[in-house]
């Protein structure tokens, strides 16, 4: 998945949490303030599906990032899951 909330930082990672509405993301987020060593907020992005054009067809995505690439992919992994959603990293 290409998308601009991604890091090109090769020492930070952004990690996504790609959720089914809005709702769930807010959340999701808050879930993961709690859960995890945030040093800034999660970011809560919609984005819309490639080649689509109905809103209807949006994503939501919690922006979550990792300055050390130490967070713990399979607690991440679950938290979307949660959420029925899934986990993106680059």
């Amino acid at each position: 998945m290409s998308s601009p909330y991604l890091s090109s930082d090769t020492d930070s990672v952004r990690h996504l949490l790609v959720l089914p509405d809005r709702d769930a993301a807010e959340e999701a987020a808050e879930e993961a303030a709690r859960r995890f060593p945030l040093d800034e907020d999660p970011q809560i992005v919609r984005e819309a599906l490639a080649g689509e054009d109905d809103a209807e067809d949006a994503q939501w995505l919690v922006v979550l990032e990792d300055p050390e690439g130490d967070f713990d992919l399979a607690a991440l992994r679950e938290l979307a899951e949660e959420y029925d959603g899934w986990l993106e990293r680059e």
